[in-house]
């Protein structure tokens, strides 16, 4: 392995396998996991939990303080992986974190089938500030049919399809021939 930390930056869209992913990632590589619901959960318990404005909100914030984390990882030289539904509004911040940290980066979009999507995000149970029961069904469906897409930031792009069982292993090949 080289001495450049690399950042893994993984995505998708809500309860497409981001989380399950990064932590499996982070037990095989025994890199350090940020997760974005992690931060924003936390101040949920510090600060109260609020309309969708209030979760929005706290989310951003989640989300600066995540890539702080990430700098301060990677400025360290440790590898690192960051995890949460980043959008393209987020890349710049990204950006600065693999400028500031020297490091190299490869983002993984988290995907399954719409209907598994679906599925998923109706049995989980998540922090109640999350508001998931407030989501329209209609509007569920509809994001379930609309993959990710990937930040504006160089380096490798893979897609895991987290209903495949073999995904995991082709994913640690893939990581391996570009990235590690």
């Amino acid at each position: 392995m080289s001495q450049t930390a690399k950042l893994l930056i993984i995505l998708g869209t809500p309860a497409s396998g981001k989380t399950t992913l990064a932590r499996r990632l982070s037990a095989h590589l025994s890199w350090p996991l940020l997760c974005k619901d992690d931060i924003k959960e936390a101040l949920f318990d510090a600060l109260g939990q609020g309309d969708r404005a209030w979760s929005r909100r706290l989310s951003e914030a989640s989300f600066a303080t995540l890539a702080r984390l990430a700098l301060a990882q990677l400025s360290a030289g440790q590898s690192c992986i960051v995890e949460g539904n980043w959008r393209a509004l987020h890349a710049p911040a990204l950006e600065q974190v693999l400028l500031g940290g020297a490091a190299r980066a490869a983002q993984i979009c988290c995907r399954a089938e719409p209907q598994e999507i679906v599925r998923r995000f109706t049995q989980r149970r998540r922090h109640a500030g999350h508001l998931d029961a407030l989501l329209p069904r209609a509007q569920l469906e509809q994001a379930a049919r609309e993959p990710a897409a990937f930040l504006a930031l160089a380096g490798p792009r893979l897609v895991f399809m987290s209903d495949a069982p073999e995904a995991f292993a082709r994913l640690l090949a893939e990581l391996e021939s570009c990235l590690l």
